[in-house]
């Protein structure tokens, strides 16, 4: 006998092991880079990989991101396309600052700088990669092909030189400035945020709500009644701020009088009626009044201080209608202050500490000063209410400390001019969800404000800016800029920065001086002399090019330093499509023709980041788009709802999952979830778990039965064709596949993942609850003739390409059941399934009259075990007979020609057809009273009792359209509900065009078969178990109660032919021993039974 030509597939399969065995083959193999070769001289598909921070391991929200960013490309690859695929990593920033922070157990600015910000960078540099390893494994286990060996890093002076070039371009558009502007701060870190940092930090908190007052110079029993959360900005309070057209009034309180909005009068009385007003006026006539001042740190500075001024954003929906204004604390603050002239009073430091100006609490951070602040406030009696409020309040997205927002100094870009562009390009992009275009996206574009992208940090790309005292400023956009504006100035800079360096110059070799300063990132060049000396920074880091002083082109006198500030990492992040090739000092040709990029995929919260900043950029530099499509993820969450926590615990870790139930599972567990409209998923092992049963079991079984029926009849296929004279049922699966492709490319090429899942759910099921079911005496029969052949045919050609069609979604899975299926059986094909193009649609495959014919019948039989199932008869026993209604006669048809597949399906004797439904329930009209109560009135009782003497055919006239007269009046169909009652023994199912009754009636000879068929099950069930060969020939010997045994002699011949049985013997045969055999129960008969393999073919 000849070996197999298939290996033997694992009945109990480990999904993960056989995942690390494809993932050493596409190692060894180069397997990714043979994808590449293969393109290499095609059509580029852009594809842009957003950069994660280095700084802590993936989590499922990065795996779920990366399977998009990963599906797409080999998708597309399949399609003929080359792919790039380079990795990136965000390099700078907070995140990394606040690590290493940590690692030298110091906080703050002052400490830095305390510590030396050589030393901090550098220590940052070394610390900025530290995961890579481990991202690299996790993000290959998870099946993602991406090139990490070109990855691009932000912090590569290659990289960091196109941001400087980005930067000088838009300077020159003349839209970056420096402003004096309330931005959001954290006193911690020492530097403003934007606007999409802040959004990533709100949360909850609990906080003082106080209302005080104010006395009015003029009258301190007259006092204003002011509501805050921010009790800290009160000693910095100028003026008090009033709606203009808001109604006032002035309320008698004892010996006070209080001055507050009227419609907040019931937030402050609760019993309004003993309220006494003694006047009513509006905003515009409080303005002018002056007040006193809650401190007097600042009564002196200037005499328009302290008197109320009306302002637009002033509103009643909460505390007092009046506001306290301190122009350094907020925005709207700083307008006011900004159209009355005043000066700007700050006291409060750049980590959010109080100075010197507010002597009592000097060096206290603003907001742990609230309670002694209020307790002052209450023992000078100008405390009026006090209570805790619970809001939204931003907090650091890094260090997770409470914002506050102040007046500072820093660099703008400005987004207001580019609006129209913006929006412009965003119409030309394509949103997967597709609201987010006009909504969450076009509306932040709308509401944008000018982007604060200076940093007031160390560990950044350096903002290019050169000031000279003079007010002469010089940008710089590139290092050969750079290096021709320092000229002579390099070597005092290379001094100052390698000064232990330079003094051993004397007394070592020149060669191990260049050696010192190389390590130390400085490129040199020697001549005989130091002086000689020119050292230029090929890294232009803080710590290097602080040093570098420009001689001033416009005062000739001067030496400019650059400005203190680095860029924002959003900047960086942003400018990802020209730095990551370092355009434009090279590869010009290949970025032109690579921008914008045709697919770029992240999280929601990225239309707040670098979707906006890619946005932003590009249409400031070009007027473009960044990208073409984009699939936007959701958020994932805890199986509670809650933020995925490892304080928590609340999820398993993505390698737990990984190795416990595979790669593929997870995979199509994320892209099957609403995470990929951009909604929340609620992460769930059981829920990754039901996708590998519904998907990747049946499928892999599928396959595990054509192996092993294939290996049995030694066939061998000659090509991978659909066959040419299939049955009717091999014609459907091969026209459904057809169909599928087409479908499922359809929705690729519009970047519609989630629905295309669905498609490959529906045709695993059409497979294998179908086709196979039903083709299953095929493969059994002894005899290879052309039908079996014809099936195998069929089935290989369907596994086959279906394995390619899902090879970008289950890349594992489908690369195992290729392997085995396909290399080293067909000439020529490739090694990989993901070398292969992607299956299309081909014309004359799909027959659409065929496929409604089989999806009727499936109905059908659906609805049939519906109905078995809800009176519990079990599927194998037999029933008498089986009915289908359908009004429309093609349809009808096209049923009975399936008559003995239903039969077979649904394990019933008869099936009747038949267009009306009366045959199967009695059929009654009944009034609707809604519409006919207002017309008959006082004769509805009339109309109703004639409605529902109504005969079958006059309620059929109505339903075609006719009218009948009730009572004097003509009713419509719309005027009557029909009323439908089962049939005594019958039970009915309705759903769409189809009808169905079950005659549920068992009689004896039923009962017996539907016996015989439940001891079928058992048997082979024990053949299973026993390991016996599907082709193994039986004995059976069972020992039972009386009625099993009747049951058994009366379908013996059934018995036998069903399990390969070549005889069966019942009770009492010779050597009978009852301590033998499995123990079954049917209809709770139990049995004995023993079953033995024989070499004898037959009876």
């Amino acid at each position: 006998m000849s070996e197999p030509l298939f290996s033997a597939v694992q009945t109990q399969i480990k999904f993960p092991a056989i995942e690390e065995e494809i993932l050493k083959f596409w190692k060894e193999q180069n397997i990714f880079e043979k994808s590449l070769e293969l393109t290499s001289d095609k059509d580029a598909f852009v594809f842009y990989d957003g950069p994660p921070f280095a700084t802590g391991l993936p989590h499922y929200g990065h795996l779920l991101a990366g399977t998009l960013k990963d599906i797409i490309p080999r998708y597309w690859t399949m399609q003929g396309h080359y792919i790039e695929r380079r990795f990136g990593w965000d390099c700078h920033g907070l995140p990394v600052e606040n690590e290493m922070e940590k690692e030298f157990k110091v906080s703050g600015k002052r400490d830095i700088e305390k510590l030396g910000i050589y030393i901090f960078n550098e220590a940052c540099r070394s610390i900025v990669l530290r995961y890579t390893s481990q991202w690299e494994r996790i993000v290959n286990r998870v099946g993602r092909w991406v090139d990490f060996k070109n990855q691009y890093r932000t912090m590569d002076p290659p990289y960091m030189e196109s941001i400087w070039w980005v930067f000088k371009q838009i300077w020159e558009k003349k839209l970056i400035y420096q402003g004096f502007r309330v931005q959001p701060y954290c006193p911690r870190c020492a530097t403003p945020l934007s606007n999409f940092e802040v959004n990533e930090g709100y949360k909850d908190t609990t906080g003082p709500s106080i209302t005080v007052s104010f006395p009015l110079q003029e009258d301190s029993s007259v006092k204003i009644l002011v509501w805050t959360t921010t009790p800290w900005t009160l000693p910095s309070n100028v003026a008090l701020a009033v709606g203009p057209d808001i109604r006032y009034v002035k309320v008698k309180d004892g010996d006070d009088i209080f001055i507050l909005a009227k419609d907040r009068l019931g937030s402050y009385y609760k019993d309004l009626s003993s309220v006494q007003i003694l006047a009513e006026l509006t905003g515009k006539e409080l303005e002018g009044l002056a007040y006193v001042p809650m401190f007097d740190y600042f009564a002196d500075k200037d005499p328009r201080f302290f008197r109320v001024t009306s302002a637009s954003f002033v509103s009643t929906e909460d505390g007092t209608g009046i506001v306290h204004i301190a122009p350094a604390f907020g925005e709207d603050d700083f307008q006011v202050g900004q159209k009355l002239g005043l000066p700007i009073v700050c006291p409060v430091d750049d980590e959010g500490k109080f100075t010197d100006e507010v002597p009592e609490w000097k060096g206290r951070l603003v907001y742990q000063a609230d309670d002694e602040i209020i307790r002052n406030i209450k023992s000078r009696g100008r405390l009026i209410h006090r209570a805790t409020i619970t809001h939204r309040y931003p907090f650091c997205y890094r260090c997770d400390t409470a914002l506050i927002y102040k007046a500072i100094t820093t660099w703008f870009m400005q987004i207001e001019p580019l609006k129209k562009n913006m929006l412009s390009n965003n119409q030309q992009i394509h949103w997967v969800p597709s609201h987010l275009q006009n909504g969450r996206f076009g509306k932040g574009i709308e509401s944008a404000p000018d982007w604060n992208i200076s940093r007031n940090r160390y560990w950044g790309t350096p903002i290019p800016i050169w000031i000279c005292e003079c007010g002469h400023q010089e940008v710089i956009g590139s290092l050969d800029e750079l290096h021709k504006l320092t000229g002579d100035g390099n070597l005092e800079a290379g001094k100052k920065i390698h000064a232990d360096a330079v003094k051993a110059i004397e007394k070592k070799l020149h060669s191990e001086s260049r050696n010192r300063l190389e390590a130390f990132g400085v490129d040199t060049s020697w001549a005989d002399k130091l002086e000689k000396c020119s050292i230029s920074p090929n890294d232009i880091h803080r710590h290097v090019i602080d040093q570098l002083e420009i001689r001033c082109p416009a005062c000739k006198k001067q030496l400019m330093k650059r400005t203190p500030e680095v860029l924002d990492c959003w900047f960086e992040s942003g400018s990802m499509p020209y730095a990551q090739v370092h355009y434009p000092f090279e590869n010009q040709k290949r970025f032109e023709s690579s921008f914008p990029a045709d697919f770029i995929a992240e999280g929601l919260d990225q239309t707040r980041g670098w979707f906006y900043t890619l946005t932003v950029l590009a249409s400031a530099l070009f007027n473009k788009p960044a990208f073409k499509n984009v699939i936007v993820n959701g958020i994932i969450l805890a199986e509670d709802g809650k933020k995925l926590s490892k304080r928590l615990k609340n999820y398993a870790p993505p390698e737990e999952i990984l190795n416990k139930l595979g790669a593929d599972a997870l995979r199509l567990f994320l892209i099957n979830s609403p995470a990929v409209k951009a909604d929340d998923l609620r992460f769930s092992e059981k829920g990754v778990m039901e996708i590998s049963r519904a998907v990747l079991l049946p499928f892999w079984n599928a396959y595990s039965f054509f192996v092993t029926y294939a290996n049995v009849d030694n066939w061998i296929p000659k090509d991978c064709q659909p066959p040419q004279n299939g049955t009717e049922l091999d014609n459907w699966i091969i026209s459904l596949l057809n169909n599928t492709i087409a479908s499922i490319n359809t929705e690729m090429e519009q970047y519609n993942l989630y629905k295309v899942v669905p498609l490959l759910v529906d045709y695993i099921d059409n497979l294998t609850n179908w086709y196979i079911r039903r083709s299953r005496r095929r493969f059994w029969k002894s005899e290879n003739d052309q039908d079996k052949m014809v099936a195998y045919s069929t089935l290989y050609f369907v596994l086959v390409e279906f394995s390619k069609v899902m090879s970008p979604f289950l890349p594992f899975l489908t690369e195992a059941i290729y392997r085995n299926l396909v290399v080293g059986k067909l000439p020529d094909a490739p090694q990989s399934v993901h070398l292969n193009p992607y299956p299309k649609s081909v014309e004359g495959r799909t027959d659409l009259a065929l496929e409604r014919k089989m999806r009727l019948i499936r109905q059908a039989v659906t609805m049939g075990r519906a109905l078995r199932s809800r009176f519990t008869i079990k599927t194998r026993q037999p029933l008498k007979e089986f009915v289908i209604i359908v009004r429309d006669d093609e349809t009808l048809s096209l049923l009975r020609q399936m008559e003995a597949m239903i039969k077979d399906e649904l394990n019933v004797k008869e099936v009747r057809f038949d267009t009306e439904e009366e045959v199967v329930v009695s059929i009654s009209a009944k009034a609707n009273f809604k519409r006919l109560g207002k017309i008959y009135g006082p004769k509805m009782k009339e109309a109703a009792s004639q409605i529902e003497a109504l005969s079958v055919k006059q309620i059929r006239e109505l339903q075609n359209g006719a009218n009948i007269e009730i009572a004097g009046r003509q009713i419509g169909f719309e005027d009557i509900e029909i009323r439908r009652c089962k049939l005594e023994g019958i039970e009915v199912e309705t759903e769409g065009e189809l009808t169905v009754a079950l005659d549920t009636t068992v009689t004896e000879e039923l009962l017996q078969e539907g016996m015989a068929r439940e001891f079928i099950n058992r048997v082979q069930n024990i053949r299973k178990n026993s390991g016996l060969n599907v082709t193994d020939r039986i004995v059976i010997r069972c020992n039972c109660p009386e009625a099993l045994s009747k049951a058994l002699s009366r379908f013996r011949d059934y018995v036998c032919a069903e399990t390969l049985a070549v005889d069966l013997l019942c009770d009492g045969y010779e050597g009978y021993d009852p301590t033998l055999g499995e123990q079954i129960e049917i209809d709770e008969l139990k049995a004995s039974v023993v079953v033995e393999k024989t070499d004898v073919l037959g009876q």
